[in-house]
């Protein structure tokens, strides 16, 4: 695979103007999806988020109709795809970061190091699944291999979206449904600069 230019701050810029512009229709997505996704123990959160990011990338793309919340619910249209890559990777990192985790300090750190890898190796698999209807394990190589090329610039991409999109959580996770589609964002125009 061929090296990609990782556009750091344009994609991070871009990402926030995306949010602005749709903010009540991001954060009422995101707030279905949040609740759904607790109420079900997180059953569904893979198909929830395949809406949300199919719902990011039509507004991104300027797709007419626009898309609006209701559009969330189309994620449902990848539901074994989404719920395979949200469990077996949520699973796998999970484990993976709790095994390391129980050695102290060095081990806490290559947790860490582990779970937000995994993160930037994995950042456009939802997308490639929603905009490309891929399957789940094609999905994941394909967005490891492209990574894998730039690894680095990706890496320092992935921390400061996965920290922006989890900041929320502080605040009895509420705030959550205002943080994740910022994330979202971002790595909606990271991947369509990618992908095209």
């Amino acid at each position: 695979m061929q090296k990609v230019q990782v556009k750091f701050s344009e994609w991070i810029e871009d990402g926030f103007n995306l949010y602005k512009e749709n903010f009540k229709t991001l954060v009422l997505a995101s707030i279905f999806v949040v609740v759904i996704s607790t109420i079900t123990a997180f059953i569904l959160t893979g198909p929830m988020l395949a809406g949300l990011a199919l719902v990011i990338l039509g507004l991104r793309d300027k797709k007419e109709p626009k898309p609006q919340v209701g559009n969330v619910f189309k994620g449902f249209d990848f539901i074994v795809p989404a719920f395979l890559y949200i469990a077996v990777w949520g699973i796998g990192i999970l484990s993976v970061s709790f095994i390391l985790g129980v050695i102290p300090l060095i081990g806490q750190l290559a947790s860490l190091f582990v779970a937000y890898g995994a993160q930037a190796f994995l950042m456009f698999g939802l997308f490639l699944i929603v905009d490309r209807k891929m399957e789940f394990w094609p999905a994941s190589q394909e967005s490891i291999n492209t990574v894998k090329a730039n690894f680095w610039p990706f890496f320092g991409l992935s921390i400061v979206a996965g920290f922006i999109g989890s900041i929320g959580a502080i605040a009895f996770g509420i705030g959550i449904v205002f943080t994740l589609p910022i994330q979202g964002c971002i790595l909606a125009v990271a991947y369509r600069e990618v992908f095209g």
